[in-house]
């Protein structure tokens, strides 16, 4: 763990606020025990609409829509769906660029937008389209040019661009525009290869990260810093990760071995199912906890959750007020944005809604940085 004091690095948000989010189950997986096929909670719109409906009651400020090729359900429908259900809750939509036509999907995101009246945020995905193989540079190049046209579109009259995989000529850009204002919803973007951290730093406003040990996401936050400097440009920060509050630490941990206690990876391993197994960021997060005494990378910070599924592999385990404290080195870090879920979604939200979430600064970017207009 990082020595104290902990020095915040250069960001976008110097007020020590944080937004805090949680996890939607449209790509399937949430389950009571890790690696089981729980039928009670698959993937369907109504199990994914009582866990948005749920955070939102506890007073979550945002919540993360993932995409995938799995069985569950797709981002924009669902996200138009739950708008007239939802008051205050923001939706951090995944989109992965090269599934729509660059000046189409930007009328999606205003669509969606208008609708939310401003509740939208965006992670921007940068993976393989699902059944293709790409080059990593054709992705990047895809990728960086539809936010370029989404920018134009969302700043600009009218958009003129010639890329190498986009060629767009558009005299109005009036039928895109969004309903949030000085730049549009704001872009959330992870990936730790050299590419994707240069797609961020030029482009995007949060850099989202999985779980590592202390040092080395304050070093990935350094290294982004400074990249985003050479465009002249501050960003932020987000951390995804699970959680396991409970009343005492011994309790937490026997919990973490609980929710493991059925998996069998020759039986049934949902991690190697996902497009992002063989992720550099997945790849690291198996090296951390190769080098882990009893799956915890550090105090707290426990990584068995990465041996049976991809993505976020990790999981702050503690009581309210380890957690807590845990949360606010991060914050002193310069994190200002946390993604979190457990498992199961409901209680685990429901768990960390009321013990953890009420004594964290919580604000929502958007609105802080002024894109969502006044009424």
């Amino acid at each position: 763990m990082l020595t104290e004091p902990i020095e915040s690095v250069a960001i976008r948000t110097p007020q020590r606020l944080v937004e805090v989010a949680w996890f939607d189950d449209l790509c399937g997986g949430d389950t009571q025990y890790l690696g089981v096929i729980d039928e009670e909670r698959r993937s369907n719109y109504t199990h994914c609409r009582d866990i948005m409906l749920t955070a939102e009651q506890m007073g979550f400020g945002n919540i993360l829509l993932p995409t995938s090729y799995l069985v569950g359900q797709e981002v924009i429908p669902f996200a138009g769906a739950m708008a007239p259900q939802t008051s205050t809750i923001n939706m951090l939509t995944a989109l992965r660029t090269g599934e729509i036509f660059p000046t189409m999907l930007a009328r999606h995101i205003a669509t969606l937008d208008h609708i939310l009246k401003g509740r939208l945020t965006i992670n921007i995905i940068n993976s393989n389209l699902p059944g293709v193989e790409e080059s990593p540079e054709l992705r990047y190049k895809r990728c960086s040019e539809t936010i370029d046209i989404l920018k134009q579109a969302w700043t600009q009259e009218s958009i003129d661009f010639a890329g190498e995989v986009y060629q767009v000529k558009l005299k109005s850009t009036d039928p895109v525009k969004p309903y949030q204002q000085n730049g549009g919803p704001l872009l959330y973007f992870g990936g730790i290869s050299d590419g994707s951290k240069e797609v961020c730093a030029k482009y995007c406003d949060v850099f989202l990260m999985w779980p590592e040990p202390e040092e080395s996401i304050y070093a990935t936050m350094q290294e982004m810093s400074a990249r985003a400097a050479k465009y002249d440009r501050y960003i932020d920060f987000g951390f995804r990760v699970h959680v396991i509050v409970r009343s005492t630490e011994e309790e937490a941990r026997a919990y973490a071995q609980k929710i493991m206690s059925k998996f069998d990876p020759q039986r049934f391993n949902m991690k190697e199912r996902t497009q992002d197994y063989k992720s550099l960021g997945v790849i690291r997060q198996d090296e951390f906890r190769a080098k882990s005494t009893d799956d915890y990378l550090e105090p707290l910070l426990w990584g068995g959750i990465g041996r049976a599924r991809s993505g976020c592999g990790a999981a702050l385990v503690g009581t309210p007020e380890q957690i807590l404290l845990k949360l606010n080195r991060y914050i002193d870090m310069g994190i200002r944005a946390f993604i979190l879920s457990g498992y199961p979604l409901i209680e685990e939200c429901k768990l960390f809604g009321k013990y953890v979430l009420p004594h964290l600064p919580t604000v929502k970017l958007s609105v802080l940085q002024g894109r969502v207009p006044t009424l």
